[in-house]
């Protein structure tokens, strides 16, 4: 999975001229499955949301408070764009993102795990598969992008180190 995390003080999905969600201070994510991505993947994201320290505290120590310690907002958007290639051609290429039902499960995973780490009602969500708007303020501006990887099983991680497997 992939996301594109944006410190925000506003943010907003508006669908077919309707907002359907709207935070204040928090985080923005954008957020996308890729093929061979497992729940395992999606919690670790989800988890990566809540923690990052993107946020001084009241000291000015930087980088210090995450998006629960400033009792912040999420806004979890769908984007299987992210994961475009662009290597050729002037056409992206979407063939590095999930598609259809899996990529909505997971991704519903990921949003819902994201939900159970965070208070009541601090966490929204966009519409998966709509043409969304999306409007915000970013803050810093700080936008950081983070990647949770399948991960390889050891035989693959020793066959590529140039061992032969057991």
């Amino acid at each position: 999975m992939k996301a594109i995390l944006q410190r925000v003080l506003s943010a907003s999905v508006t669908v077919d001229q309707e907002i359907v969600s709207s935070i204040g201070k928090g985080v923005l994510v954008f957020a996308a499955v890729a093929p061979g991505d497992t729940e395992k993947e999606a919690e670790s994201l989800a988890a990566k949301v809540l923690k990052l320290k993107l946020w001084d505290d009241e000291s000015g120590g930087r980088w210090k408070k995450n998006v629960k310690d400033i009792n912040g907002e999420v806004l979890c958007v769908s984007q299987f764009t992210l994961l475009a290639s662009t290597k050729k051609g002037s056409k992206p290429d979407f063939h590095g993102a999930m598609s259809g039902d899996d990529a909505k499960r997971l991704y519903q995973y990921f949003y819902s795990k994201v939900q159970e780490g965070h208070a009541v009602g601090k966490v929204k969500d966009g519409v998966f598969q709509a043409m969304m708007q999306v409007a915000l303020v970013n803050d810093g501006p700080v936008t950081l992008e983070l990647l949770a990887h399948p991960k390889q099983s050891q035989e693959k991680k020793n066959t590529k180190a140039g061992e032969s497997p057991a």
